[in-house]
């Protein structure tokens, strides 16, 4: 098969990213031989909370958080799998699926829409778009993925085609409208039972680095290497302490996780139940307690292991627990590049970093946690960029 082409039949489109190589160096992303084009026949599933900075302002960045990963949570709940591509923003997140789902690409976010909105009065924008169309523009979609670990992959977008369908969709191209009120998509193991996270260093930086249309792509994939290496040293790390993120209080955020329960008649009854499983699981992480096959400990470094603080999607995006002096350094170097014309960045400061869980089993290897700055993070850093193009 020719990498440079899309791939065509759909058994290949169907397998397309289960077939990607697998790289596990993050400081690989910049290598285009990783990155194979989706297949035409793909769309692009988007969403992005409408005015994200207003809610964070008023400080309900973790509801913000909440429901941009609930759209990887229910698409996850309906395939059955959290092997396919994703990407986490902060205040949304996309995917891309094969043309024989995109049914279920539309479905699955109507009912996370008419749920953000129900439960936190978000406007939750949404769409689907056609790989096929973003190609007839000129742009391209092209996905590697990226081994966290040996249990947990990512996928990396390249090509400029995610940032063009995003940009479509805030035009309100392509948008759906959101399910019906009362419509609970299938948000099991969509959790966070962990407190926000200081920085051991000093500061949690939030950071967005986009090319400069205009720069050649060598000349930003070396200033994409300079940022690696400065964050590749004791002065920066993930912005996760060793043994992992305290434990909450057992019913601090309940109101929150139980949005995400279907209680139909019986809703006494499901909150009763969830209350227990809070209050079981406190108690197990609190004692180091070994319960039938799961074991605290194990699960800690996996949490550590598997959580998503650096990503690739027509961008670098990396949320560090660094010292101001490295923070310092990283936006003077950003900053000289800005002028040169070669990339764009975004940068915020906080003091608290925090984790969103998606966990369908907590006896499984597999579950994946997305980390955000606690005082805006992504979205904060995303509104201090210019304007690019």
């Amino acid at each position: 098969m020719d990498a440079t082409s899309p791939q065509t039949g759909s058994k290949a489109e169907a397998d397309f990213y289960a077939r990607l190589p697998v790289f596990d160096h993050f400081s690989q992303l910049t290598d285009p031989g990783l990155y194979m084009p989706v297949p035409d026949d793909w769309v692009l599933g988007l969403s992005d909370i409408v005015r994200s900075t207003s809610a964070i302002g008023a400080g309900r960045y973790k509801e913000v958080n909440t429901a941009a990963a609930s759209v990887i949570a229910a698409v996850s709940n309906r395939l059955g799998t959290s092997e396919f591509p994703f990407v986490f923003g902060g205040d949304g997140a996309s995917f891309a699926l094969p043309a024989s789902q995109s049914d279920l690409a539309r479905e699955v976010l109507s009912a996370v829409a008419a749920w953000v909105r129900d439960s936190f009065d978000f406007e939750l924008r949404i769409a689907v778009v056609p790989v096929s169309e973003i190609r007839a523009k000129g742009h391209d979609v092209r996905i590697a993925r990226f081994a966290a670990c040996p249990d947990v992959s990512y996928a990396m977008f390249s090509g400029g085609g995610l940032a063009y369908a995003e940009q479509r969709m805030k035009d309100g191209v392509f948008t759906i409208p959101p399910a019906r009120p009362g419509t609970l998509p299938d948000l099991t193991g969509l959790t966070c039972r962990f407190d926000e996270i200081a920085p051991q260093r000093g500061v949690i930086l939030s950071l967005i680095l986009l090319t400069d249309p205009k720069a050649s792509t060598d000349t930003f994939n070396a200033l994409v290497g300079q940022v690696l290496s400065l964050v590749d040293g004791h002065e920066a790390g993930r912005p996760l302490p060793e043994g992992g993120p305290a434990l909450t209080t057992p019913f601090k955020g309940f109101g929150m996780e139980a949005k995400t329960v279907k209680k139909g008649g019986a809703g006494l009854g499901a909150l009763a139940k969830l209350a227990g499983r809070r209050l079981i699981s406190f108690l197990v992480f609190r004692f180091g307690l070994k319960v039938g096959g799961f074991d605290p400990a194990r699960y800690r470094r996996q949490l550590i292991e598997n959580t998503d603080f650096r990503k690739f999607d027509a961008g670098l995006r990396m949320t560090l627990d660094c010292t101001p002096a490295l923070a310092d350094r990283l936006e003077a170097l950003l900053m000289e590049a800005q002028q040169k014309g070669t990339a764009h960045y975004g940068p915020h400061r906080q003091d608290a970093a925090l984790m969103t869980c998606f966990v369908p089993s907590a006896t499984r290897s597999d579950h994946i946690h997305f980390v955000d700055g606690a005082m805006g993070g992504y979205a904060m850093a995303a509104r201090t960029l210019k304007p690019v193009g």
